[in-house]
This record gives C-alpha cells, structure tokens and sequence, in this order.
C-alpha cells in the first residue's frame, strides 16, 4: 500500500473521510481540526502528499503559504482572537501526527495556554458553525 493510499488527510482530499471543510482550490484543502487546540483550529494541507516542508515541492509550498495567509485573515475577521498561532511540524519528534505536509492556523486568546494539538474530540456542530463563520470571511 502507497503512504497515500493510507495518509488520513489522502483520504480527506478523496472524499474518503469526512471532514469540515472550510475552503478547495487546486492545489490546497483547508478544514476544521478535530481535535482543536482551540475553537477555530484550521488546518490547511497540500493536495499533493508530500511528508514535510524538507520535501515539498516549491510550487505546491507556495499555494499552501498563500492559502495559509487567505485563511489567517478570515479566522481574525470571523473570531477575532488575540493573536494567531501558526504552525507547522516536521517528524514525529517535533510534533508532526500526521506524515503529510500540513500548516495549523490557532486562533489565540490572551491568557491562553493551548498545546500544538488538542486533546479532545470537538463537538461537530461548533466546527460546522466556526467554518461557516470563516468561509464567510473568506469569502466576503
């Protein structure tokens, strides 16, 4: 089996898993992470399944940081958080959970202690709500 044919977020890009997908183009996904560090955790990945940043290809980094800066934007407009946590992870010793090329957008409030990677499982009607609060930011 291809590394592809098994990555979750492969599957998301197939329509094999579901997910709550905030914004598609040709070269990015971006979509509600499940186990948010904080409300409104993006994640926006590469369509391309590439491991990491260390072998990416230049064109498809490109559209992830252009798409990465889109969403940043809408998640301050929709939730206007404190600050903005981007993050990006690369091995299993940093922090990288899933082996495919993938940057976090964490909305932050002052005060807030949040880790890289939630723990608990999000209710899915609040992610459903946050994405249509950011797609509309996105979009408007």
């Amino acid at each position: 089996m291809s590394e592809s044919a098994s990555c979750i977020f492969c599957k998301i890009i197939r329509g094999e898993i579901p997910a709550v997908t905030i914004h598609e183009d040709a070269q990015t996904l971006t979509f509600m992470d499940v186990r948010p560090a904080s409300p409104g955790h993006t994640l926006v990945i590469s369509r391309a399944h590439t491991p990491n940043l260390l072998e990416i290809a230049e064109i498809d980094l490109l559209a992830v940081a252009s798409t990465v800066q889109r969403v940043a934007r809408a998640v301050q407009k929709a939730l206007s958080p404190d600050g903005i946590r981007i993050g990006q992870f690369n091995g299993a010793a940093a922090g990288q959970t899933v082996l495919h090329y993938h940057v976090h957008i964490v909305p932050m409030r002052e005060g807030q202690k949040a880790g890289a990677h939630g723990r608990e499982p999000a209710n899915s009607e609040q992610l459903k709500a946050l994405a249509a609060q950011i797609r509309a930011a996105l979009e408007g």
